[in-house]
C-alpha cells in the first residue's frame, strides 16, 4: 500500500510540476531578465508576473506531492515515475499553451507507457523507502551533480553556444534539483530515525542551496529558450540524477533474477529514452 501510494503522490507532482512550469514560462517571458548579480530584484520581478507566481504556486504543490513520496517509495522508483510527465507535459502544451507536438515526441509516450509497466512488474517484493545512505559516498554523488551543474550555467564563459544557452540551463536546473531531492531522501530517513532532530542536519542546507540555485537557473532558462525543451531537459535531468541517485546512493533494490534485472534496466531505459523523444515539439501560435 505504501508503494502505491508513492507512485500515485509522484504521479500527481509530474502533473502539477509540468503545469507548474508552463506557468511559470509564461510569466518569466514577461518578467525583467533574471541577473544573478542581483537575486533579490530578479526575484521581485519574476514574483510581479502574475503568471509566475501562479506558476509557483502551483510548484509548491508539486514539491509537496515529491517529498511524500520519496517518504514512502524507492527514489529510483519515484523519479522513473516522474519521468511519464513529459507526456503530461507534452499534452499540456498542445492542448492548453499552444504548442504542436510531433510524431516523434508521441512515440515517446509509447516508450514511457511500456517502461512503466515493466518496472510495476518487476519490483522486488522488499518495497521499503530505502533511505539509508554511505555519508562518503553522498557527498561524493552530490559533488558531482554540482559540478556538471555549474559548468552548464557557465555555459558560454566555457565555449558553449549562446543559442544553447536555454536549454543547457535548464539541464542545470534539474541536475539541482536532483541534488535537492537527494538531500530530501537521506532527510527523510533521518526524520524516520530520529524525529524532528533529523531536520538538524548539513543535508537541509544543501537542499535550500541546492532548490535556490536552481530556482534562478530555471526562470533565466525559461527566459532564454523554448518553453517545452527547456521544461523537458530539466525534468529528464531531475529524473536521471534522481534515478541514478536512488540506486548508487541508497542502494534502492534491484530484482533477483536475471531476466528480473534485464527487465527492470529496460523499464529505466525505456522512460529514459521516452524523455529524450518528447522534447522537440515545434512551436505553434502563443496563446495570448
Amino acid at each position: 500500500m505504501t508503494l502505491s501510494t508513492g507512485i500515485l503522490l509522484a504521479l500527481a507532482c509530474a502533473l502539477a510540476s509540468n503545469l507548474g512550469f508552463l506557468y511559470k514560462h509564461r510569466g518569466a517571458c514577461a518578467a525583467p531578465a533574471v541577473d544573478v548579480r542581483h537575486p533579490a530584484r530578479s526575484a521581485r520581478g519574476l514574483f510581479s508576473s502574475r503568471w509566475f507566481a501562479i506558476g509557483m504556486l502551483v510548484a509548491t504543490g508539486a514539491w509537496a506531492f515529491h517529498v511524500a513520496a520519496l517518504a514512502m517509495a524507492p527514489m529510483s522508483v519515484v523519479q522513473a515515475v516522474l519521468a511519464s510527465g513529459v507526456v503530461l507535459l507534452a499534452v499540456m502544451a498542445e492542448r492548453l499553451f499552444g504548442f504542436e507536438v510531433g510524431r516523434r515526441q508521441w512515440v515517446g509516450l509509447g516508450f514511457t507507457a511500456l517502461g512503466l509497466v515493466l518496472l510495476g512488474l518487476t519490483l522486488p517484493v522488499d518495497h521499503g523507502a530505502g533511505s539509508r545512505f554511505s555519508v562518503p559516498g553522498m557527498i561524493a554523488f552530490e559533488a558531482g551533480l554540482v559540478v556538471v551543474g555549474a559548468l552548464l550555467i557557465a555555459g558560454p564563459r566555457v565555449g558553449a553556444p549562446d543559442h544553447h544557452h536555454g536549454v543547457m540551463l535548464g539541464a542545470a536546473a534539474g541536475i539541482l534539483f536532483g541534488v535537492s531531492d537527494i538531500a530530501i531522501k537521506a532527510i527523510s530517513g533521518m526524520l524516520g530515525a530520529h524525529g524532528v532532530a533529523g531536520l538538524l542536519s548539513p543535508w537541509l542546507a544543501v537542499t535550500v542551496l541546492a532548490s535556490v540555485a536552481a530556482f534562478y537557473a530555471s526562470a533565466r532558462g525559461l527566459q532564454d529558450g523554448d518553453a517545452v525543451p527547456v521544461i523537458a531537459i530539466t525534468g529528464t535531468a531531475a529524473n536521471v540524477a534522481g534515478i541514478a541517485g536512488g540506486i548508487i546512493v541508497f542502494g534502492d533494490p534491484m530484482p533477483g533474477s536475471a531476466i528480473g534485472v534485464i527487465a527492470q534496466c529496460l523499464a529505466f531505459t525505456l522512460v529514459i529514452v521516452a524523455a529524450a523523444l518528447t522534447p522537440g515539439p515545434v512551436r505553434a501560435a502563443r496563446m495570448a
